[in-house]
């Protein structure tokens, strides 16, 4: 795992000299702390023939396979390709064979010379050819060309900027900000979208100007021309009928092989265990195809509702792993300044915290971790799944819609508790008024379109363009709408929330610690069958996971399967009401914040108010506007106003 930075340019006067290379690349040097790499190519031109743009390419290398060769950047036999990559090929071995055969010579056994030959034969289409997680960068000097490419489902971050005469890529925000003359505006649209989802969707970033290159994606710079298209795009509207025992035996075989892939490593590794249905299932795979007892890592939380700890360990215990649990306690926030550097951007997920403690601790005994991430998505696991399904049998039933719809509701009363069944009542019943796709963003949204409505202050909203931040969610909806409910929204979760959440979370918190990550669930063939199967065979009776259950029955307790989920957050709720408290009025109430012209200080008093006298829970807008407020003083040096008026 690593971390990769540079750029391609076309004029002398926006280069990237080797000086500048060099503090892009010490910026990714908790990515990897093992070795590092640059190449500096100068523009050439000597007319009358055509210009060599000038290219900068920079490495830092986390050493997992081929400890003393891998070395980056890595060119081919000629020295007219190089490559630049973060991630892993797990397929590296059969594309060599093939390679060999086809005539290619190899100077190390490291998978990223794999991908140099790989685009000698293939061009920019190699990426379709890789099973992987991955950020690459190819310059290919016979072409004159730069080519990016990003793996399918977003595992690895690529962010990239393009100016006149130059491109600039990296892996993350903080290297592409110290290239000579990047601005850094903030851009109001994307703070909107922040506060609906959580974080910022592709292809935007929080910055002006600057882009996530989306998952499956490539682009080729050449002739001053920047092209993106997706290389990767699978037909999510087919599905197979297929019965269960036979999706369960498939089911089998590709999650088997996935797990037996991502066990390829030259350092130690070990298992992210949650208690949960998906990392017990990894983990139990990993000790069904380990000769030793494989290393399983859980983290606890001292607010019981929280702690799911004592069901990882009755999982270590079945599979007979090497377990240790690890506590996060409220001071754990003081991590807080150094989640706001590493995440580059604002991030709202609290889960955040416990991701980075589990990372940090696992680091100490491991160098690369598997995980469960994926399952949810791909087998209807999330528990909101269970309205989506409600709310689609009202849509049936016209009659009984209108009933449930009826504003006559808002006037029933309603207890102090967020969770209590007349709230949640209530706000279903709103949102059955709303379009299936409207519906879903107002359950998922941190703020939604009423209550961003009533936070922005009248100046933020005039610098806001004439667009909305549902677009992001429903078109990826409308190409799979046509699949039955679950299905379509499971699979819009596939390529939104996962990507821009949960990769991110996972990515940024583990590399901050050196410590690669690895999700079976993720390998393309796991993810295209699953996605293919009908919702009847993952989701009956308000329960999910069903295939998994059918495949993998007796692998792991009986009573995990049955247990309810309770995903991977932290008792916000009481901090917010207890440690919290102090940090939460004296940053989002003092003057800094004040003055700033985004949000209406009465609102932002008003939500910590009835947060705090326990009339609502809204410890997850808090803990958005407290990141939000930490990240503008931490990276944004150019004032929101300014950059609404700018390019």
């Amino acid at each position: 795992m690593c971390g990769i930075t540079g750029g391609i340019w076309t004029d002398p006067g926006v280069a990237i000299d080797a000086s500048s290379l060099a503090t892009m690349t010490d910026a990714l040097r908790h990515r990897g702390p093992d070795d590092h790499g640059r190449l500096v190519s100068e523009f050439f031109h000597q007319p009358p023939y055509a210009a060599v743009p000038g290219v900068a390419l920079g490495f830092r290398r986390l050493s997992i396979i081929d400890l003393e060769g891998g070395k980056q950047p890595i060119a081919n036999e000629d020295n007219t390709i190089w490559v630049v990559f973060n991630g892993e090929i797990y397929n590296y071995k059969t594309l060599r064979r093939r390679l060999e055969g086809g005539g290619h010579r190899f100077q190390t056994d490291c998978d990223s010379e794999t991908i140099v030959h790989l685009y000698e034969d293939e061009g920019e289409d190699c990426f379709r050819h890789l099973n992987g997680m991955f950020a690459i960068a190819i310059w290919d000097s016979r072409r004159r060309r730069l080519v990016l490419g990003r793996d399918r489902l977003g595992q690895k971050p690529l962010v990239y900027r393009r100016e006149a005469k130059r491109l600039l890529f990296a892996s993350e925000l903080k290297s592409l900000l110290l290239a000579p003359n990047v601005p850094r505006e903030v851009d109001p649209n994307a703070v909107d979208e922040y506060l609906t989802y959580q974080y910022v969707p592709h292809p935007n970033t929080i910055f002006r100007g600057i882009h996530k290159l989306p998952p499956g994606s490539r682009a080729v710079f050449e002739g001053d021309k920047l092209t993106i298209d997706e290389y990767w795009q699978p037909d999510l509207t087919i599905e197979r009928q297929i019965p269960s025992s036979d999706a369960a035996r498939e089911l089998r075989s590709l999650l088997e092989s996935s797990v037996q892939l991502r066990m390829q490593s030259d350092v130690p590794l070990g298992a992210f265990l949650s208690g949960g249905v998906d990392s017990s299932l990894i983990a139990a795979l990993m000790q069904k195809h380990s000769p030793e007892r494989i290393k399983t890592f859980c983290i606890g939380f001292p607010v019981a509702e929280y702690d799911e700890s004592a069901h990882a360990e009755r999982v270590a215990n079945h599979i007979g792993s090497e377990h240790r649990r690890f506590e996060v306690k409220p001071d754990a926030v003081d991590v807080l300044p150094k989640l706001i550097w590493h995440f580059d951007e604002p991030f709202a997920d609290s889960s955040a915290i416990p991701t980075w403690y589990v990372s940090q601790w696992t680091r100490e005994h491991v160098t690369v971790a598997l995980s469960g991430d994926g399952g949810d998505e791909l087998f209807a696991g999330y528990p909101r799944y269970k309205a989506v399904r409600l709310a689609q049998l009202f849509d049936r039933a016209p009659p009984l819609r209108m009933l449930a719809a009826s504003p006559l509701w808002r006037f029933a009363p309603a207890s102090s508790r967020q969770k209590s069944r007349i709230r949640q009542f209530k706000r279903f019943s709103e949102a059955l008024r709303m379009s299936p796709q409207r519906r879903y963003l107002d359950w998922i949204s941190i703020f939604n379109e009423s209550r961003r409505a009533d936070l922005y202050d009248e100046q933020f909203l005039a610098q806001l363009a004439d667009s909305d931040p549902l677009e992001f969610l429903d078109a990826r909806y409308r190409q799979v709408n046509s699949r039955d409910v679950i299905s379509a929204v499971s699979l819009t979760d596939l390529r939104t929330y996962l990507p821009c959440d949960l990769m991110t979370k996972v990515d940024i918190a583990s590399m901050a610690h050196s410590l690669e990550v690895r999700q079976p669930f993720l390998d393309y063939r796991v993810v295209e069958f699953a996605a293919s199967l009908p919702a009847k065979l993952k989701y009956r009776f308000g329960r999910g996971k069903r295939i998994l259950q059918t495949a993998f029955r007796g692998l792991i307790p009986d009573e995990i399967w049955k247990r309810k989920k309770m995903g991977f957050g932290v008792p916000l709720d009481h901090w917010f009401r207890g440690e919290l408290k102090p940090l939460a009025h004296d940053v989002l109430m003092d003057q800094t914040a004040r003055d700033r012209g985004f949000f209406q200080n009465d609102s932002v008093a008003r939500l910590i108010a009835e947060h705090i006298e326990g009339r609502f829970d809204h410890s997850h807008r808090l803990w958005a506007l407290l990141v939000l407020e930490l990240w503008l003083r931490e990276w944004a040096t150019t004032p929101i106003q300014s950059a609404a008026g700018s390019g």
